[in-house]
């Protein structure tokens, strides 16, 4: 794992569960002990509830390491990149991973919204670079996106595949287009419902009402946003955009909250207030 935030310590803990040796890399140590006791601290709480016993815990805990430099990664089989969604570092990045690990290892970017393709063209061997789009948060939810760029090999994408399978999660294909699946339907889908708000003149307490109870929405629409970040889903909506140019893909209520500081549950306001 390249990147211990929140969505890669997440990906590192369901990849440990699934009995999985995990090297971690972050940019010190600082961070890597932060990431290894959050994933503590979600195996406790996995315990707690009857879902795991103390001996797996430990096992599952024993079978991380963490690093500050990228050699560390250079046995690795599979590396999964989860750093910043910028496509300049994601590119720099992956040129270093070529040089640094085995010429048959598997390097997979966990990107939403950038281009597959143009990150593998960062190396001379783009044959073994795919996409492997995780959802936040990854302990819970399902489903990964396998990513076939443009000259992924089948060997590649099999290994990817056979990764998801041994996670327990569910693998869904694809080819390398902007927003992949479920970000190509659900970022124009919910810029969509923002719009609403104003045209409708409706409350986002309502909106989110009448996506529950009216299409059968498991959460609705505004407190979705506020889950995800608006920063995060303007980022995407401006790359797709970027790709695209639907005018469904701009978002300029969201792209104001963003520039407001109003990010959702992450800054205490978005379109809720969060004590």
């Amino acid at each position: 794992m390249v990147g211990l935030g929140a969505m890669g310590a997440g990906i590192a803990q369901v990849a440990m569960e699934a009995g999985l040796d995990v090297v971690g890399r972050e940019v010190t140590p600082e961070l890597g002990t932060a990431a290894a006791g959050k994933i503590g601290h979600f195996l406790t709480r996995k315990v707690e509830k009857g879902q795991r016993t103390d001996e797996e815990r430990e096992s599952a805990m024993a079978r991380l390491e963490t690093a500050t430099e990228l050699d560390a990664l250079a046995d690795c089989d599979l590396v999964i990149e989860v750093i910043v969604e910028e496509l300049d570092a994601k590119r720099a990045l992956f040129a270093e991973l070529e040089r640094i690990c085995r010429p048959d290892a598997v390097l997979a970017t966990n990107t939403s919204a950038l281009s597959v393709t143009e990150i593998a063209s960062a190396t001379s061997s783009p044959e073994r670079v795919v996409g492997m789009h995780f959802f936040n948060p990854a302990p819970l939810m399902p489903l990964v996106e396998v990513v076939r760029a443009e000259l992924s090999s089948d060997d590649a994408l099999a290994t990817a595949l056979d990764v998801v399978e041994r996670m327990g999660k569910v693998a869904v294909p694809c080819h390398d287009t902007p927003g992949f699946v479920v970000n190509r339907v659900l970022i124009p889908l919910l810029n969509d419902c923002v719009r609403v708000l104003d045209e409708a003149r409706v409350t986002p307490e309502s909106l989110d009402a009448a996506m529950t109870n009216g299409a059968g929405w498991p959460m609705g629409p505004c407190t979705l946003l506020d889950l995800v970040g608006i920063d995060v889903h303007v980022h995407a909506s401006e790359a797709l955009f970027d790709k695209l140019r639907e005018p469904r893909m701009a978002a300029p209520r969201l792209v104001a909250m963003r520039n407001a500081g109003l990010l959702g549950r992450k800054s205490g306001r978005g379109f809720y207030s969060y004590s």
